[in-house]
């Protein structure tokens, strides 16, 4: 297996609905990872892209969370309009999309 260039983590945390922190699953409207793995694969991106289910990553209030590693870019809010333009634009093109990124106060 190659060494991807990407490791993405989406967070799929599900805790009681009214827990005091949220979850990244219950601010989704959709299934994230999913998504993620259709966008990859439809681009012929396994092995270049990794994808990882993540438990919480911490900033819940912001959620649903999406990591991207080796750069260690936190997305916040991301639904499901997201995906296609993370996996184009950051993924493979190289472009962050800071309009998504997690604001510095709670990621730097």
């Amino acid at each position: 297996m190659p060494k991807p260039v990407h490791h993405v983590f989406v967070c799929i945390q599900n805790r009681d609905p009214g827990h005091p922190r949220g979850s990244c699953s219950h601010a989704s409207d959709s299934n994230l990872m999913e998504l993620f793995g259709n966008a990859i694969a439809k681009r012929g991106q396994f092995g270049r892209i990794a994808l990882s289910a993540s438990s919480c990553i911490g900033p819940c209030h912001i959620g649903p969370s999406v990591l991207v590693y080796p750069e260690g870019i936190l997305y916040a809010e991301v639904g499901a309009d997201d995906v296609d333009s993370i996996v184009e634009q950051h993924l493979i093109n190289g472009e962050i999309l800071e309009h998504k990124q997690a604001p510095a106060e709670v990621w730097s």
